[in-house]
């Protein structure tokens, strides 16, 4: 990592060091679900108990993405032109790709799979933008980054846990349908479902928009701006399906039993408790993005 983290002479040519950047690129975007490495999330996403589920789109893909950072960033920063274009290619195709199949699910597992791609997408927009290291604002990349990977792992946590709850035994019930008349069977489950909702969507005063509004602020000010609006098209594209699955939760009677699903004490701890941080961070942000700043700081970038 030291040898190519600084400028290397390499005689003749590097034909092979590219092929390892190639190669490792790959792994990476094989591993945080990125276009067109992808294609395993959504079975996967829905063939896995709902607990397995929440561990892999959250802790999973935060590691992934903290050692795409210190990979991309640290190590191959003497390559940065080499790989910049790889990961534009990716975080577009992740941001389309992402928001629009997500929205012609009809399992709720799998239409958070797909969104969960689209997230990656906008995570890939910091990594994008620190790759500007010749812009003083390289290091805002990192840090909304970073920041979007610690509120999206909440937002997850959350919102799998609620549809484990849901889903009951066996993720018996885990398709759009299960979840209609939820508003009027646990009310308080439909609330905190709808927080989350919104704040994957990217709307004010949830910490949702903090992250995109980071990683998106961080593309403009490097001068990436098509990125930054291919990113804001498809958040406005991700919208259509959050809102999908609260219409279908509060607007639409349930089909069959009528039995509101059990919520074990400390299920309903986890919800409250992502709920609370998510409104906390989406009302006052500041101490977080102070807190990611001075981590960035120490890390000596």
């Amino acid at each position: 990592m030291e040898t190519l983290s600084t400028t290397q002479v390499f005689p003749r040519n590097d034909v092979l060091l590219l092929v390892g950047i190639g190669l490792l690129l790959v792994g990476l975007a094989f591993k945080v679900a990125a276009v067109p490495f992808q294609v395993w999330t959504p079975d996967v996403y829905q063939g896995a108990p709902t607990p397995v589920t929440s561990f892999m789109a959250s802790a999973g893909k935060t590691a992934a993405f903290a050692a795409f950072l210190r990979i991309s960033v640290t190590a191959l920063e003497s390559r940065v032109d080499d790989w910049r274009p790889v990961v534009w290619v990716l975080a577009v195709l992740s941001l389309v790709v992402g928001s629009v199949l997500a929205v012609t699910q009809t399992n709720v597992k799998r239409m958070l799979a797909y969104s969960s791609i689209s997230h990656a997408g906008f995570i890939l927009l910091g990594v994008e933008a620190a790759s500007h290291t010749t812009s003083p604002n390289a290091g805002d990349g990192i840090a909304s980054a970073m920041t979007y990977l610690l509120l999206y792992t909440v937002l997850v946590i959350g919102t799998f846990t609620i549809v484990g709850l849901v889903s009951g035994k066996g993720d018996a019930a885990s398709n759009l349908a299960d979840l209609r008349g939820l508003g009027r069977r646990r009310p308080a489950l439909a609330l905190a479902l709808t927080v989350f909702l919104l704040a994957q969507a990217g709307m004010p005063l949830t910490s949702g928009f903090v992250a995109k509004f980071g990683v998106i602020q961080a593309s403009i000010e490097t001068r990436s701006y098509a990125i930054a609006i291919i990113a804001m098209l498809a958040s406005v594209i991700g919208a259509y399906l959050y809102l999908r699955i609260m219409v279908s939760a509060w607007m639409e009677d349930a089909e069959g039993t009528d039995a509101a699903p059990r919520v074990p004490f400390f299920s309903g701890l986890a919800v409250t408790a992502a709920v609370v941080f998510t409104l906390v961070v989406g009302v006052v942000p500041g101490w977080l993005l102070d807190a990611t700043r001075q981590v960035i700081t120490l890390a000596g970038r």
